[in-house]
């Protein structure tokens, strides 16, 4: 079973987004901040992340650097309310896989994990 983080401080997100990838047939998990996302990191590897660029106590590129250093092949969605997303993560040197500017169709942003899950091979097991 892949596993997929959730990373939104916004509770409806995240219950919406657990709710579609657990009919997926994926674990889910779920973070409202940066450091419950990097502590799950640490317990568990996961396949692929859906990262929020605005959360509360840590910068999201802070964020995503810090998950990509764990996990160099680990795709990372960004889900932000900017439009220059892209600006967002070069600072660090790392590089999300995919931007998804909110408001956002949840069903695109299911399309584009599962087709990179598909195309990836499992980390978590």
């Amino acid at each position: 079973m892949k596993k997929i983080l959730i990373v939104d401080d916004q509770k409806g997100i995240r219950m919406l987004l657990d709710e579609i990838f657990t009919k997926e047939g994926m674990e889910t998990f779920l973070a409202a901040n940066g450091r419950e996302a990097l502590q799950l990191l640490e317990e568990q590897k996961m396949d692929c992340v859906l990262l929020d660029m605005n959360l509360p106590g840590m910068d999201g590129s802070e964020i995503l650097g810090e998950m990509k250093a764990l996990y160099p092949d680990m795709p990372v969605f960004i889900m932000t309310a900017y439009e220059d997303a892209e600006m967002l993560d070069g600072e660090n040197g790392y590089k999300a896989d995919s931007y998804f500017t909110k408001p956002f169709n949840v069903f695109e942003l299911k399309d584009a994990v599962i087709n990179a899950l598909q195309k990836g091979k499992v980390l978590s097991e």
